[in-house]
């Protein structure tokens, strides 16, 4: 895969922003409906590793003025099992339902762990 220029980031954070906004208002979504936040779209949840998420989430092209911790936290409101497996996944085709849970709970996780690592950074950082 060549390396995205500047441009074409934006140009996918700015996509992913509007597939979250379609989401809600259509009936039935697939894998390749959900806006994975990767600069690479996965093709199934193994694809979706802690380096890759990080560097969609931690990427200096990321719009809007908020901390690192910030955009974790909206991540995790999108992602987290108990507002997706709610909200979304009943709308997931049955065929991958159980890919789509298992993709969204990898992100899930990778979101948590680099939440943690973050705090502990910065505690280390104010008192170390």
């Amino acid at each position: 895969m060549k390396q995205m220029s500047k441009e074409d980031v934006i140009k996918l954070f700015e996509e992913h922003d509007r597939r979250w906004s379609r989401l809600a208002t259509l009936d039935v979504l697939f894998w390749s409906s959900f806006p994975w936040p990767m600069l690479k779209p996965p093709s199934d949840p193994e694809q979706i590793t802690y380096p890759e998420v990080q560097a969609y989430v931690l990427s200096p092209h990321q719009p809007g003025e908020k901390t690192s911790k910030e955009r974790i936290k909206d991540y995790l409101r999108k992602w987290h099992p108990d507002r997706f497996e709610t909200k979304l996944l009943p709308k997931v085709r049955e065929d991958d339902r159980e890919t789509v849970k298992e993709g969204a709970g990898a992100v899930a996780r990778h979101l948590n762990k680099l939440l943690s690592s973050l705090s502990e950074s910065d505690e280390n950082g104010l008192f170390g």
